[in-house]
């Protein structure tokens, strides 16, 4: 079973602006959202991630949670999150001075005892908050910190998040192949390709330069049986990551692009959507390319349209086979990168049916 995760939140500085010189939001006349708190809360639900309000400063009044009593300024906060489809799943009050220096106080831990059980990947986890002591938490808790200040509003907290579940590491390990490929769709991972065969890494490299994406590819196989299982077998890791990278899809262009290459033509086509469909017209007319066999190109793409979940139709034409193979590469490429596009403030799946 995987590990959970979570974003703990601070509230007064975070999410409501902070009234000075008092420090507390302990009145509805002092109550204002941060710019950009709501759109970018509402950004990151449906990530895969468990909302917590996480807060040193009671102020508020006697608020419950759950939140079912309509009673002060946090549950006011509350409900209006509610109405764009924000609802925490949990909140932490420290109602302790400062002065009283006990562990339940942030950046003391005490009171995140449930997240210490174990059940939650931590380092896989956001602290976002406006203070020192936000960022401090973040480390006693083993989680990445994000603080808001005069040059990092809402819109980067949300982004960063965002890109960061759009990345994803398969390994494939049998008899045959040992396979590593890692994704950053967003393109801040530095690519590195190595599967032993040259034509076929520079083939893969072209994916990496023109989709915009992070693609790191480590693969030893069973070359002096044959190619089949390391192209293959890539193939197939990078499909899975790539769709893991993906997650539910949401606000993602979805579809294709074409292109030429020198004397040649490279048409691609793709759809995101989920189901399987394959076709290939590209006529090699040698056997390989540099050291790699232009019969595995078809079954690399059907292994990874399979792997995939998509819709992906390659045609070509041309005189030179590298540059046949060159412009394929490219066209899928730069298809990916149309395809896989995100818009972090897209809150749509792109289909009429709700789902991909």
């Amino acid at each position: 079973m995987s590990l959970k995760k979570a974003l703990f939140i601070d509230r007064d500085g975070t999410i409501l602006v902070e009234p000075m010189p008092s420090e507390q939001v302990d009145s509805f006349e002092k109550f204002e959202f941060i710019p950009g708190a709501i759109s970018g809360l509402k950004s990151l639900v449906n990530l895969g991630y468990e909302l917590v309000l996480a807060s040193n400063q009671d102020g508020l009044g006697t608020d419950s949670f759950p939140y079912e009593d309509f009673i002060g300024p946090q549950n006011l906060m509350l409900k209006t999150l509610e109405g764009e489809g924000v609802v925490f799943d949990d909140i932490l009050i420290d109602r302790s001075f400062p002065a009283d220096n006990l562990p339940t106080r942030k950046p003391g831990t005490g009171m995140f005892g449930k997240y210490l059980s174990g059940e939650y990947d931590l380092s896989a986890c956001y602290v976002i908050g406006d203070r020192a002591t936000d960022a401090a938490l973040a480390a006693n808790l083993g989680c990445k910190a994000l603080i808001l200040d005069d040059k990092t509003g809402w819109a980067q907290i949300a982004a960063t998040i965002r890109r960061g579940v759009r990345c994803a590491t398969i390994e494939r390990n049998t008899r045959e192949t040992q396979i590593k490929v890692t994704v950053d769709l967003d393109g801040r991972l530095q690519s590195g390709i190595s599967t032993g065969l040259n034509f076929f890494d520079h083939m893969l490299d072209q994916i990496a330069h023109h989709s915009g994406i992070g693609l790191q590819i480590e693969a030893k196989g069973d070359l002096k049986v044959d190619e089949h299982h390391t192209m293959e077998d890539v193939a197939i890791c990078l499909g899975e990551a790539l769709k893991q990278a993906l997650g539910d899809k949401r606000g993602i262009g979805r579809y294709g692009f074409a292109l030429p290459m020198d004397e040649c033509e490279a048409m691609v086509l793709l759809d995101l959507g989920g189901r399987i469909d394959f076709g290939w017209e590209v006529p090699f007319t040698r056997e390989y390319v540099g050291d790699t066999p232009t019969e595995m190109f078809r079954h690399f793409f059907k292994s990874l349209c399979e792997a995939m979940q998509c819709n992906l139709h390659i045609r070509a034409r041309g005189e030179n086979n590298h540059h046949l193979a060159e412009g394929v590469f490219k066209a899928f490429a730069r298809t990916l990168r149309q395809a896989v596009a995100c818009n972090p403030f897209d809150y749509e799946i792109p289909t009429s049916k709700g789902l991909l």
